[in-house]
């Protein structure tokens, strides 16, 4: 049994809790909106502050929406690293800054903790089936002793390389989901104003090289209507802002990433920030006057 801390019960991070609960680990859990009472029904034990979870738990897990979030937590008065002694370790399963997790981790270091970043992906439905993919950064034997952890909230579990790597990947991930929302709409919207049914088309692109989960999953989204965040354009927006601001930095031009932010933009511009990202296909439905249905 690992005494671990976990700290942030959002969407993602309440069922990611509740496995390590389930498993048996001893988790201290914080939230700014509050423990909810299902987990400490289960066994989890709700903290009045990130420095009390710290001091409970050898292992500390972050998991809130973007980089000033995680500083917070973790360096705030009444903080994780207040309450961090000798040998533990600090995992941030967050989305956020691969420049600024550097850092982060540079001050953990210097408190004699290890820190590992260890962002996902796979959304709602891979936070409660524990199928999450995970990408790590850090030392293989930071990343050793946190693996078991990890093995029980997610099913594809990598080391990419040193403390920073696994939120660059992140990124990657995020760039290649919101172009592939964004063609699958495209195409979703062209064959429904072409007279075809959308749901016919989907159905017949599956058997082919077009398929993919996003098409898969998505593309239902925009045929049905059904845009409940399972992951909100507010977050993906901020993934694309950190692909662009670190693509800057580094001299790389990502010109489709910056057309799906925009169409990201738009959506919020019409109030669709907590819509799931999916709902980009409205931005594009908004261009041509027509939208995307199953006859």
């Amino acid at each position: 049994m690992t005494k671990i801390g976990f700290i942030g019960l959002g969407i993602m991070g309440k069922p990611m809790a509740g496995h390590l609960i389930a498993a048996g680990h001893e988790v201290h859990l914080h939230s700014r909106s509050g423990v909810p009472s299902e987990l400490t029904a289960s066994g989890g034990h709700a903290c009045a502050s990130t420095k009390e979870v710290a001091q409970r738990a050898d292992v500390v897990i972050t998991m809130v929406p973007d980089t000033p979030d995680v500083a917070k937590a973790l360096f705030d008065p009444d903080g994780v690293a207040e309450g961090l002694s000798t040998g533990k370790v600090v995992v941030d399963m967050s989305s956020i800054s691969p420049v600024e997790t550097k850092r982060f981790a540079e001050r953990i270091a210097a408190l004699g903790c290890d820190y590992v970043d260890a962002p996902v992906s796979g959304g709602e439905v891979g936070a409660k089936a524990a199928s999450l993919t995970i990408m790590a950064g850090g030392t293989q034997a930071a990343f050793d002793r946190v693996r078991p952890l990890f093995e029980l909230m997610g099913k594809n579990v990598t080391l990419v390389g040193d403390v920073g790597a696994g939120q660059t990947c992140k990124v990657a991930n995020q760039i290649i989901v919101a172009l592939n929302i964004e063609a699958v709409a495209e195409a979703l919207l062209f064959a429904a104003k072409m007279g075809a049914d959308p749901s016919k088309v989907r159905q017949a692109l599956m058997g082919g090289f077009a398929s993919s989960r996003v098409l898969e999953v998505h593309g239902a989204r925009m045929i049905a209507r059904t845009f409940e965040p399972g992951f909100r354009i507010a977050l993906h927006q901020k993934d694309l802002g950190l692909a662009l601001s670190s693509a800057r930095a580094v001299g790389v031009s990502l010109p489709n990433t910056a057309t799906a932010q925009e169409l990201f933009n738009a959506c919020a511009a019409q109030g669709g920030g907590g819509w799931d990202h999916s709902a980009m296909v409205r931005a594009l439905e908004r261009l041509a006057d027509f939208e995307v249905a199953a006859p």
